[in-house]
């Protein structure tokens, strides 16, 4: 299995990731799903509610990051046949609309390969080691982990197929 994790600063595209996927990709595979994420403009805090974001910031510990996020795509290859797996994530400052985080995974078949992105991307929210902070007009606070995202990650240790 192809294993790519990239914690970097620097913008990415899907469209690259897509072509070097399919220039790499054994004949077994059958599907391929990706998901990008934005940052979004409405804020998350509790104290400022739909807060417009000015820029988020994110912060990781280099090496400690990238082991938590290579522990999520060893979980995920427990569960699934994967061949192929790339997680990019950015640090530093985004603005609103700014790739974030991109997750393309490549199995035999769609139902591996969707589970599996979206096993990841969850685990992404819950487990990887990130401090994100928004910058709103209001002032800067840090972005905890959600109810939601719990309950998502959740859902996968107690059901084999996840939400």
């Amino acid at each position: 299995m192809f294993v790519d994790i990239r914690v970097q600063a620097d913008d990415f595209s899907v469209a690259d990731e897509y072509l070097a996927l399919r220039q790499r990709m054994p004949e077994s595979t059958g599907a391929v799903a990706s998901f990008a994420g934005l940052v979004r403009g409405a804020g998350t805090a509790a104290d400022a509610p739909g807060a417009e974001v000015q820029t988020l910031y994110l912060e990781h510990y280099p090496g400690m990051t990238e082991r938590s996020i290579g522990d999520i795509v060893n979980q995920a290859s427990e569960r699934w046949p994967l061949n192929d797996v790339v997680v990019i994530h950015r640090i530093g400052e985004l603005a609103p609309c700014a790739q974030i985080v991109f997750v393309q995974v490549a199995s035999r078949h769609r139902s591996a390969a969707f589970s599996a992105c979206t096993f990841i991307m969850d685990y992404l929210k819950t487990a990887a080691i990130f401090w994100k902070r928004e910058d709103t007009a209001g002032g800067r606070h840090w972005v905890e982990v959600t109810d939601e995202d719990r309950e998502r990650a959740y859902a996968w240790e107690t059901k084999e197929s996840g939400p």
